[in-house]
């Protein structure tokens, strides 16, 4: 009996993983920092890989994460074409924070806004930092959550994984 639960336990944790793995984008618009919209799904990379970063301002590991990338982005650019885009999740109250601290931090990243969380919940993004990578087709091959120092360089070794 015990053997049949942690069958059917280990069953469960794979076909949770595999569906939360080569999924799509879903359909849901997002703002520019400058006031128009696009759909996620509109992105793109020249089949080359894109890392979908959700982020905020009052989150210190979130900063710290992209702060730690763009001083490597050029580099991981060169090496693999890979495409890095920021999705805040600050509300309306604080998005007005986003556009001068991306300014004044220098990224060169895409960033969009996700003011009412749309995207943030048609992805299954609970807390922030949550970051997802996308293969050359837009379908999700790997995600991860929060920041510690040094989890740049897992991401970069999972982008070199389908770079290739």
């Amino acid at each position: 009996m015990k053997k049949l639960i942690l069958t059917i336990a280990v069953i469960g944790i794979f076909t949770t993983l595999s569906l939360s793995q080569n999924r799509t984008l879903p359909s849901v618009e997002v703002k520019t920092l400058y006031g128009g919209n696009i759909n996620i799904q509109k992105i793109e990379n020249s089949g080359k890989p894109i890392v979908i970063s959700f982020w905020a301002t009052w989150c210190k590991p979130c900063k710290k994460e992209l702060n730690a990338i763009a001083e490597v982005y050029e580099d991981w650019q060169e090496e693999t074409g890979v495409k890095l885009i920021a999705i805040s999740i600050d509300d309306t109250r604080s998005m007005s924070r986003v556009a001068p601290y991306v300014n004044a931090s220098d990224w060169d990243y895409e960033v969009y806004l996700d003011p009412n969380r749309d995207l943030a919940r048609a992805m299954g993004v609970s807390t922030v930092p949550h970051t997802f990578l996308l293969n050359g087709a837009n379908k999700i091959v790997w995600q991860h959550k929060g920041y510690v120092d040094g989890d740049e360089d897992e991401l970069l070794e999972q982008i070199e994984k389908i770079a290739k």
